[in-house]
């Protein structure tokens, strides 16, 4: 926390808490909510958020279905083309034809800014959501301030959760009628916890960062001891964000969905990814899983969907082919956990039994099989496979 939010932060919460007039706190939370967004993103991170947005909002105005699938294909496609014109240029088309690949970057390189737009996932994926369900025939956002705070509410705009207008809209209400001391005070215990957290992960950060270039020198049992600090690192990592994002959205009496469940207490990955980031889980099953067939044409093209899915999943956590490889590594776990019984018959009804009975086997397999997938999350395939080699020897 800079010492900027701090003082930002030191006078917003109490305005809102003093003041009892819902429009003047929906103009004062919207103008926090525009100050914060600009200070971290900078105009150039600003701009392309505000074209899109004023966009969906007159889209999702007109409500014809047409006209929300081409705002839907215009925001996948700003987002495509600023967090993954590199790696599309260079990765995909450079594979194939590398001088066509950097042709195409160097000719994209000077409309890209430095870094993607802050957050522009985030916003990409609340914006399709709303259109979607818009075109499905759910009643548009009609006042544009309600708008702009569906979509720029700071809390939310780093760390989500993912919002679904739907949900947001009445806890926007309440937090605007007013804010009661309980949420105030469980808002402070998840900011808390979620600090606390952090620090925890960056102190695992920096424990793993030192053992990473003598890992092949590493006792097996120390090299084990890294490889489970991974995966604390990210699970208090992401969480806390998340902690911190619901604790100062209840600071405005606002409620936004719980993201994280104690995801590694799950005895199964479909448990699993019930558990963790939860907002995000249920965008993929949504959004992409069930448009494209999800369970109910079969088992090849319900195993084809979920690999389709999990890899967008792992290509939105970052441009690289590790993240890709990451998610198709989780499709595959899935669509094995989810159809194992019904492809193995009788077989399967017996395994399944015994993974009922023996609970704890479920849930140390499901988090080695989590914890394996973390080293393609974080590391290059070929430094994610060494790892691999020297925590198991003999492969």
């Amino acid at each position: 926390m800079t010492s900027w939010f701090v003082v930002v932060a030191g006078v917003g919460f109490p305005c809102c808490w003093l003041i009892r007039h819902a429009g003047v706190r929906r103009v004062l939370l919207l103008g926090f909510s525009i100050v914060f967004h600009t200070h971290f993103a900078g105009p150039a991170g600003v701009l392309p958020i505000i074209v899109l947005g004023v966009m969906t909002y007159l889209i999702g105005l007109s409500r014809r279905r047409g006209m929300c699938a081409a705002g839907c294909v215009v925001c996948v496609a700003a987002l495509l083309f600023y967090k993954y014109t590199k790696f599309l240029c260079l990765s995909l088309v450079g594979t194939l034809w590398s001088d066509a690949g950097r042709d195409l970057l160097e000719r994209a390189e000077p409309w890209l800014p430095l870094a993607a737009p802050l957050a522009i996932s985030f916003f990409v994926f609340e914006f399709v959501h709303y259109l979607v369900d818009v075109g499905r025939g759910e009643a548009p956002i009609r006042n544009p301030l309600d708008f702009a705070l569906f979509a720029l509410f700071w809390p939310s705009i780093v760390a989500g959760p993912v919002k679904r207008y739907e949900q947001f809209l009445p806890a926007l209400a309440a937090g605007l009628r007013g804010v009661c001391r309980q949420d105030v005070a469980a808002g402070f215990v998840l900011v808390a916890l979620g600090l606390l957290k952090k620090f925890a992960a960056d102190n695992l950060t920096a424990f793993v960062q030192y053992h990473e270039s003598l890992f092949g020198y590493l006792p097996l049992t120390t090299r084990w001891l890294v490889f489970l600090a991974i995966g604390l690192r990210i699970l208090w990592d992401f969480s806390g964000y998340s902690d911190m994002a619901i604790g100062f959205a209840l600071l405005f009496g606002v409620r936004l969905p719980r993201n994280f469940n104690w995801p590694y207490l799950a005895h199964s990955l479909t448990e699993f990814w019930r558990r963790w980031h939860i907002s995000l889980s249920a965008w993929i099953r949504d959004y992409i899983y069930i448009p494209l067939g999800g369970s109910r044409h079969g088992l090849a093209l319900k195993v084809l969907s979920g690999l389709v899915a999990f890899a967008i999943c792992g290509l939105w956590h970052g441009a690289a082919l590790n993240f890709i490889v990451w998610g198709l590594y989780h499709g595959v776990g899935l669509a094995v956990a989810a159809n194992y019984r019904a492809v193995l018959g009788r077989s399967g009804e017996a395994l399944a039994r015994w993974f009922a009975c023996n609970r704890a086997a479920g849930w140390c397999l499901t988090l080695l099989f989590v914890h394996v997938g973390w080293l393609f999350f974080f590391y290059p395939l070929p430094n994610a496979w060494e790892k691999l080699q020297l925590l198991f020897p003999g492969i």
